[in-house]
């Protein structure tokens, strides 16, 4: 996997994925930035979000589940003090279908928490990652 992010002036920046996506970064005016664009800690939080909802709804189609929408809502707190890693990550997982079963759908969470979602597994290493769900 590779990935590039050109400086384009202030706290603003480019990112390109390998694939060949671009999102813009940039940062607060208090730190230099215009606030044009997402700051890095929230990508990397977005990241995880994403990582944790691929391997529900994946794991919920293979145990037949009908599943029509998943969204994940997250929480994070950081470190006081530098570096401000994430320390607390909460991720609530709010999905509807055709007669979800609650059983598959905790398991399919946890499955992801704790074996399948990379970006997960890798925060873990400095925050308390917890997760619920809700079938609405």
């Amino acid at each position: 996997m590779k990935a590039s992010v050109k400086w384009v002036e202030d706290m603003l920046m480019v990112g390109e994925s390998g694939s060949g996506h671009a999102v813009v970064l940039d940062g607060p005016p208090e730190q230099g930035g215009r606030n044009l664009g997402i700051r890095p800690m929230e990508l990397l939080l977005i990241g995880m979000g994403a990582c944790s909802e691929v391997d529900v709804i994946h794991i919920l189609q293979r145990g037949r589940q009908q599943v029509t929408g998943c969204k994940v809502e997250l929480s994070a707190e950081r470190a006081e003090s530098e570096p401000k890693v994430f320390t607390r990550i909460h991720a609530h997982f709010c999905l509807s279908g055709a007669d979800l079963d609650e059983r598959k759908v905790a398991r399919a969470v946890s499955l992801s928490a704790e074996k399948y979602c990379s970006a997960a597994i890798m925060l873990g290493a400095t925050a308390t990652i917890t997760h619920d769900f809700e079938i609405v």
